[in-house]
């Protein structure tokens, strides 16, 4: 089975005093997919994704990745395939410098220097920010913030890439530059967001959570052009699908 495979069964969570955040979510996502999880503020996104490499620890059921199942004992194996990047940048950022920062998962795998090195210049200069290796992580702007956040997770080389919102907070040109550096991987994708213009820049496959449950799993364009299911789940057709709709409304009318 392929170590790029991540597969929950009957998923459930709780957090203390809370009603389920999770309720039973099932759903596998194979190599190379780009997958959205979409759905209203509370919908069980974050929750989600916080499975995925064992940050958080099911009340019942199944994470897996690949062969492994996602436990206590194997999240560090667990880690090394699926890289984690959270809403906020700076709960990543937390050395003095962005070249330590985007060093020390690296460091924390035991690699030698030399390869510590090499994936620290190839992170940065994958995300294009090799020059801010040496700027002070507190003087970044957001968007930098977010393009060094990736390259911490890049520089271990994930198999699966997981972003929680990555577009939230950046202006316009910080956010075409993150989508532009997101096409690029070409690994498995999953992210979590209210940016649905990005879910149709990026994505294939669209899972629409609502109350900790799956409401829908099918492809983008299917989800988009459900109003009805796009309404129940508090969100709504983004703009750039309805210009595309018109575009093809009007090539179909002068075909005719």
């Amino acid at each position: 089975m392929s170590h790029h495979l991540v597969e929950t069964i009957d998923l459930c969570f709780s957090y203390p005093d809370s009603p389920p955040a999770l309720n039973g979510v099932s759903l596998r996502i194979t190599h190379g997919e780009s997958v959205a999880v979409v759905g209203g503020n509370g919908a069980g996104k974050s929750t989600l994704l916080l499975h995925l490499n064992g940050l958080l620890t099911p009340s019942s059921g199944q994470v897996r990745v690949g062969d492994i199942p996602v436990t206590p004992k194997t999240v560090a194996r667990v880690r090394e395939s699926v890289g984690m990047v959270f809403q906020q940048a700076e709960d990543q950022l937390f050395m003095p410098t962005v070249r330590e920062d985007v060093a020390f998962g690296p460091l924390n795998m035991g690699l030698p220097p030399e390869e510590i090195r090499r994936r620290v210049e190839q992170a940065l200069r994958n995300v294009h920010a090799e020059a801010l290796a040496d700027k002070m992580t507190h003087h970044l702007s957001g968007g930098e913030k977010r393009a060094v956040s990736i390259a911490t997770v890049l520089s271990m080389s994930p198999d699966i890439l997981v972003l929680d919102e990555p577009s939230a907070n950046l202006d316009p040109a910080s956010r075409r530059t993150l989508i532009s550096l997101l096409r690029q991987f070409t690994h498995t994708k999953i992210i979590a967001t209210h940016d649905l213009d990005m879910v149709m820049d990026l994505c294939t496959r669209c899972i629409v959570m609502k109350d900790g449950s799956i409401l829908a799993d099918a492809p983008v364009p299917d989800i988009f052009a459900d109003r009805s299911l796009l309404e129940e789940a508090r969100l709504e057709q983004p703009l750039s699908y309805l210009l595309m709709r018109q575009e093809r409304q009007r090539n179909n009318s002068g075909a005719s």
